[in-house]
């Protein structure tokens, strides 16, 4: 087996899906978190901030959406055909939703009636909900287990999806990321609508700590296979020590109004929770719930080594220049949301 830098090539392109998965929940996240909140924003003036806070990068954040797909598909093609066999229907709501978010946002300031624009906000917002939803539905199944037969393919009920566990991390999903994107509007808002977000950013951290307790303790109880990972090897225990200092320190940032470091701890977080998830079903990329020899892993889902030579080239020079551009965009709408003639 081929090695780089003494790691195997499929380990390391394990590495950069997880890395590239990462980097779309974190800045994506804060887009479907703030949609997801707009309606508890009541006076216009308020929507049109917070869609100004998100204009500039909300379709830049979905390439790393785009990189996740193709990274995927080329890396772990078996793994490909597995999951959106299995999740085609959370998968078709999913786009579903993108496509009706973007048109809202885009849509909505074309006209100045008070019912088109509620209209559109509503829309703008119901998509955001779904799509986090379906995107925590379907981290749930992964996690989780889905049912495979001998040659890899998915063997459950078209609606298997829907399980205690996924509906769990779906409901936790949408807290996390409503928490996270009323703490990034917080950052972009001043005057009254900062102490609206400061109060909906501090309701939504209850709402996920509660979640996320209720999620760890079924979790504890009824899928052990989950934790197998920190039993074998305690080292890795630091990991969920890292996310649950992250999840305490948010709470404790948003009392003393340090809201960059509130958002660097949600993005901690968010990392360090796909960091477990990973270390909880590594080597296997698909989990076969009904025998654990049907599971797809790295390796046996895993294109040609060659293939995974040129990809993780290709990832070394690509990866590096998604990053610097949207640290570029990031650095040129810096600072507090001002409205004018060419807002939202």
């Amino acid at each position: 087996m081929e090695m780089f830098l003494g790691i195997d090539y499929n380990t390391w392109w394990f590495l950069v899906f997880g890395a590239v998965i990462s980097g779309y929940a974190i800045l994506d996240g804060f887009d479907l978190g703030a949609g997801a909140l707009h309606l508890f924003l009541k006076k216009e003036n308020s929507r049109r901030i917070a869609l100004n806070a998100i204009g500039p990068v909300w379709d830049g954040n979905e390439v790393w959406l785009v990189i996740a797909g193709g990274a995927l598909f080329a890396g772990f093609p078996v793994a490909y055909a597995a999951v959106f066999s299995a999740f085609y229907v959370p998968v078709m709501i999913f786009l579903v939703g993108l496509i009706w978010r973007a048109v809202a946002i885009e849509f909505r300031s074309k006209e100045p009636g008070r019912i088109w624009r509620l209209t559109w906000d509503i829309i703008y917002s119901f998509a955001c909900i779904v799509v986090t939803l379906s995107l925590g539905l379907m981290l749930g199944n992964v996690a989780m287990g889905i049912p495979l037969n001998e040659n890899k393919e998915f063997t459950g009920e078209f609606l298997s999806f829907i399980n205690p566990f996924s509906v769990l991390v779906a409901i936790t999903t949408l807290a996390l990321f409503m928490m996270h994107g009323a703490i990034y509007l917080a950052m972009k808002t001043e005057n009254r609508l900062y102490t609206k977000l400061t109060i909906l950013a501090k309701n939504f951290n209850v709402f996920f700590l509660v979640a996320f307790g209720v999620t760890t303790l079924y979790t504890l109880l009824y899928i052990p296979h989950l934790s197998n990972t920190f039993r074998s090897s305690p080292q890795y225990f630091i990991f969920p020590v890292l996310m649950f200092l992250a999840i305490a320190n948010i709470p404790r940032q948003l009392k003393k109004g340090n809201y960059r470091f509130a958002f660097l701890s949600s993005a901690i977080t968010i990392a360090s929770l796909l960091i477990t998830i990973a270390m909880e079903v590594f080597p296997n990329l698909v989990y076969a719930s009904n025998d654990a020899a049907n599971s797809i892993t790295i390796h046996n889902g895993a294109s040609s080594t060659k293939t995974m030579r040129i990809l993780l080239t290709i990832a070394l020079i690509g990866t590096p220049l998604v990053a610097i551009y949207t640290s570029f965009v990031f650095w040129t709408f810096k600072g507090k949301v001002k409205l004018d003639e060419m807002s939202y």
